[in-house]
């Protein structure tokens, strides 16, 4: 392997980078190329890399400016949405685990008293189904239990915020 360099490859590297070969090259350096084997190296891998950046930029094509500003807007917006989105995720699992906590909580007391859950539906007769016992008032004065009526609102709350979240999802 040889190592040592030629005295003219500076001379061909200006004129390669130049963009005068082979057009604006002297003949004597012509000749020197087809005697000095370091040159001729020089120059099929200069040519080669030039050739193939060439090859490169021409293949390298651009999205319209307009289509690139319209996915970073878009992409503004979606990072909006989830960021927006994350607290009001935070807050369905939330009201989920305090309602399930709330159930579990009512089915271990009933479970504990003999599971008397729908005893106050053989309390009532159609006489006492007026517009009075809609008053939420007349309901904790008639027996029932806090441990049925706070899962049945929190479900309620739960469903309300489900209904909600799927009306904007549509938006």
């Amino acid at each position: 392997m040889n190592f040592r360099t030629c005295s003219r490859q500076p001379e061909v590297l200006e004129l390669l980078a130049r963009g005068h070969w082979p057009h604006a090259c002297p003949a004597e350096l012509r000749a020197h190329l087809a005697d000095c084997k370091s040159c001729a190296n020089l120059l099929l891998v200069t040519r080669t890399f030039q050739h193939s950046r060439a090859v490169a930029a021409a293949q390298a094509q651009l999205p319209a400016p307009g289509a690139i500003w319209w996915r970073a807007q878009l992409r503004r917006r979606s990072a909006a949405v989830e960021r927006v989105g994350k607290p009001i995720f935070g807050a369905y699992v939330f009201a989920m685990a305090v309602t399930v906590l709330v159930a579990a909580i009512a089915v271990i007391t009933q479970a504990r008293h003999g599971l008397r859950w729908l005893d106050w539906l053989g309390q009532t007769s159609a006489a006492d189904l007026h517009l009075g016992s809609f008053n939420p008032f007349t309901v904790l004065n008639s027996g029932w239990n806090l441990t049925v009526l706070i899962p049945i609102f929190a479900m309620l709350a739960l469903f309300g915020a489900v209904a909600v979240y799927l009306a904007a999802e549509r938006r």
